[in-house]
């Protein structure tokens, strides 16, 4: 689970049968039959006990991938928060058994690379695994309301992001200053409550917005570019390369219909 290949996937490990340990942010968790871990990037996994009798299915994917899938204002972001904490969910004979056939339509469709809309099949069978992942997450139990400072800050960035600000304010200090706390502590406080960073979450929120000007063909690169209060339409351009995979023009014309 957390070999070096996997440091970058979110692993989904579902127990089948016996019993196991592991060490996740210096926390010991025991898993039996039916327990489901979900760890984004599990370099912090450590201690690796499985006993003789252990039997697990699991399935890991490009953790980038996969939250390109969800919109921004999904559950995800705040079941996020909760599987930083406790990153096991307790499931029922029927919601491990449904969790286990999504682990499966993934595997016997992997082989299908030739197909022309692979990544979109292979999208959409992950996305149907995790919204069976979040349904027993919510039925779980997942706290909330949160009492302690730290919590409550990481709320209040989520609810400013869900305004859509992150159209034109990209800073970390903007939202620092917004919640009152120096950037550093806004950074370190997110990182330790989420396990990801305060840019991944602002990114989360900024992309859907670019990709919707840029499917509008009545703005220009460089309305879009102002719009969204890039300083220059090369920055612009970059940072469509950096989170979209390609230029702003190329973006544009892979989402107009053929």
């Amino acid at each position: 689970m957390n070999a070096p290949d996997l440091r970058t996937t979110c692993v989904h490990l579902l127990c089948t049968a016996g019993e196991g340990s592991f060490v996740f942010n210096e926390r010991c968790y025991h898993i039996v039959k039916n327990d489901l871990v979900v760890i984004p990037c599990p370099n912090r996994v450590s201690n690796l006990a499985p006993h003789a009798d252990m039997q697990v299915e699991w399935f890991a994917a490009d953790y980038k991938f996969l939250q390109s899938l969800l919109p921004a204002n999904n559950y995800s972001i705040g079941g996020s928060i909760s599987l930083n904490q406790d990153p096991v969910i307790k499931l029922t004979h029927v919601q491990a058994r449904s969790v286990l056939a999504d682990f499966h339509n993934l595997r016997d469709r992997m082989g299908d690379r030739h197909l022309l809309f692979y990544r979109e099949l292979m999208g959409s069978l992950c996305l149907t695994m995790m919204y069976d992942i979040f349904e027993a997450h919510a039925q779980h139990g997942v706290p909330h309301a949160h009492s302690d400072r730290t919590a409550y800050i990481v709320k209040q960035l989520m609810a400013l992001l869900a305004t859509g600000i992150s159209r034109t304010e990209r800073d970390v200090s903007y939202y620092a200053y917004r919640l009152n706390v120096s950037p550093k502590y806004l950074s370190a406080t997110v990182k330790r409550v989420t396990g990801h960073s305060v840019t991944s979450y602002i990114d989360r929120h900024t992309v859907p917005i670019l990709k919707d000007y840029l499917n509008d063909d009545r703005l220009s690169l460089t309305q879009i570019a102002e719009m969204m209060n890039f300083s220059s339409l090369s920055y612009f351009s970059r940072y469509c390369t950096k989170h979209l995979g390609q230029s702003p023009s190329a973006c544009r014309q892979s989402l107009q219909p053929k």
